[in-house]
């Protein structure tokens, strides 16, 4: 019999406001909202309307630096360590004996059923996705249609200064949490490594979420954005 582990998010914030006054790291049961969950550990990924929430995520946006993408020369995955290594140091859930992608999977799906004698590989889930506000039923049989976003995208962290850092930033910055969503297999292939000037979700709500997130990991990484890319995200939370 397959193995079965609950892995739902938590109910919280009734009134779907996404407001971060009552403590709350939910919104409405469909995910956290990234002002209080700021290492990206909890399930999800909630909208942000409250005023109160849309004038920090403003005043996060704000601490970003920026310059010009530079030039592609040199980018390989490889360069980031192997995909979805459990050895990245300094990251959470690193060396717990399952892959990233697994872990994200684990994190974030609900009703996830494991692999027979497994604690680690996931075969079967629902998602709540965040970009399209669908609810995903997967099967690894069908591994695509749920794919692991690298919120800032490794070219684009590349282009904007990556290039220069040590082999082990990197590996931290592709295996980090924070960095880390699972969405539609679709819409991560239409963002391939845009930034938010260039690609944001399609569904509306939750796009001052994603701006917040990606703001989170240019500034723990220390990356620069665009000029371009700044200004939409100060856009997205009402700027």
């Amino acid at each position: 019999m397959l193995t079965a582990l609950l892995a739902g998010c938590t109910d919280g914030d009734p009134d779907g406001s996404g407001a971060s006054g009552g403590g709350s790291s939910a919104s409405n049961g469909r995910g956290a909202n990234p002002l209080v969950d700021s290492d990206g550990t909890e399930p999800g990924l909630a909208a942000i309307s409250a005023t109160k929430d849309e004038t920090a995520a403003r005043e996060l946006i704000s601490q970003l630096s920026t310059r010009g993408r530079g030039p592609r020369t040199g980018y390989a995955r490889k360069e980031f360590g192997y995909a979805w290594m459990d050895t990245a140091e300094g990251v959470p859930l690193a060396r717990n004996g399952c892959d990233t992608r697994n872990d994200m999977l684990k994190l974030h799906g609900r009703n996830v059923l494991l692999r027979p004698g497994s604690d680690c590989v996931v075969i079967g889930m629902n998602l709540h996705d965040p970009y399209t506000g669908e609810d995903i039923p997967w099967k690894q049989s069908d591994a695509a249609k749920i794919q692991i976003d690298h919120m800032v995208p490794l070219s684009y962290a590349w282009q904007m200064g990556a290039a220069g850092w040590d082999e082990e930033k990197r590996q931290r910055l592709a295996n980090d949490a924070l960095n880390l969503l699972p969405v539609s297999g679709a819409a991560n292939s239409a963002k391939r490594d845009s930034g938010p000037a260039s690609w944001l979700p399609p569904s509306k709500p939750i796009r001052c979420s994603y701006a917040v997130r990606f703001a989170q990991v240019a500034l723990k990484y220390e990356l620069p954005v665009t000029s371009a890319d700044k200004r939409t995200m100060l856009e997205q939370c009402g700027a």
